[in-house]
């Protein structure tokens, strides 16, 4: 299929209304009518590096990549109440005669899209060595004293999560053939599979958060025993966090027993969760809890799993961790 035959079917698949959408894919350029102030954000997944194409369907590659893309939103707390709130533009690399996984691919993004009221309203095509799949992300904010970054946290508030860690992981080594299925439950190994395949950005919770009164935020893509770091770092305090209590996805022990690793390290150096990680002072505890309680479509109740303090140099630690020659991390690129 020639680039502009592709496109034209990619245009056709992306025909949802916007009322922010002036002009849209088919010009050099799309054109949005702005409200206040831009949250933008930009996620790219590639062949061999975030996902494996011969593992994963391409329409869940498309959905997992626009997932991981909106979970930086959901992590500065962006509106996303109805269509208009979100647009999203896919710069999509594809090697030759991929014309039909790019179709899928755009397909399954475009489903997640529907199902949260984003559009995808422009980007662009090129040939590729591996496939390569690039969102931009744009949220709105009347106030950006309304959103939460990342260097908000304070000595004396406590750290909580969203959900269960560790499923994405657990998935990825029963993709992999590190652990055969057989070593579980089938509905719990299909379950873990699909947390890895197909992340669920929490934008409803991120939003409910904020409004709750946390203090700083952000997704855990690359695990919490990384991104509760970095947290830190911009913070400028110490974290200090209870391995015991990070709440562990059904199946994550099995897993983990079965590469003859502890399940709660495990689970604090998977990637791709896309939980959130979050400080607040304690008299906000009961208003988080209620807030996530009460949150459709949000993961399971917050977990409490440590409290930040003052400290210098500003880091992580996990205080049940014992001794190691090594302190626990998760991924990080190698360039």
């Amino acid at each position: 299929m020639s680039e502009l035959e592709l496109i034209s079917e990619l245009r056709s698949l992306l025909t949802h209304p916007d009322p922010r959408l002036v002009l849209g894919i088919g010009d050099d350029a799309a054109v949005v009518r702005g409200r206040g102030y831009a949250v933008t954000s930009v996620d790219t997944m590639v062949d061999g590096v975030h996902f494996r194409s011969g593992q994963l369907h391409p329409e869940t590659i498309g959905h997992r990549a626009l997932a991981g893309a909106l979970s930086d939103l959901a992590a500065m707390g962006v509106r996303c109440e109805c269509r208009g709130d979100v647009q999203a533009y896919l710069a999509l690399g594809l090697p030759t005669g991929s014309s039909e996984v790019g179709l899928k691919l755009v397909a399954g993004a475009a489903r997640l899209a529907d199902e949260y009221g984003v559009s995808i309203v422009g980007g662009d095509l090129t040939s590729a060595p591996a496939l390569t799949v690039s969102f931009t992300v744009v949220g709105w904010s009347d106030d950006p004293g309304e959103l939460v970054r990342r260097d908000g946290a304070r000595p004396g508030e406590l750290v909580g999560v969203t959900g269960a860690l560790g499923a994405a992981a657990a998935g990825l080594a029963l993709y992999e053939g590190h652990v055969p299925d057989s070593a579980l439950d089938p509905a719990l190994a299909g379950a873990l599979r699909e947390r890895h395949a197909r992340p669920r950005p929490l934008l409803a919770a991120g939003r409910a958060l904020v409004r709750a009164g946390v203090s700083a935020m952000l997704d855990l893509s690359d695990g919490i025993a990384s991104d509760a770091a970095t947290l830190a770092r911009a913070s400028g305090v110490r974290v200090e966090l209870d391995l015991a209590h990070l709440p562990l996805a059904d199946g994550v022990a099995e897993v983990a027993a079965a590469l003859g690793e502890q399940a709660a390290r495990f689970a604090a150096c998977g990637g791709e969760d896309y939980e959130l990680c979050f400080t607040a002072g304690p008299a906000s505890r009961e208003a988080i809890e209620a807030a996530l309680a009460a949150c459709p479509g949000a993961s399971a109740a917050v977990t409490w799993v440590g409290e930040v303090l003052a400290g210098d140099p500003p880091g992580l630690r996990f205080r049940d961790a014992g001794e190691r020659s090594e302190p626990l991390a998760g991924y990080e690129h190698s360039f």
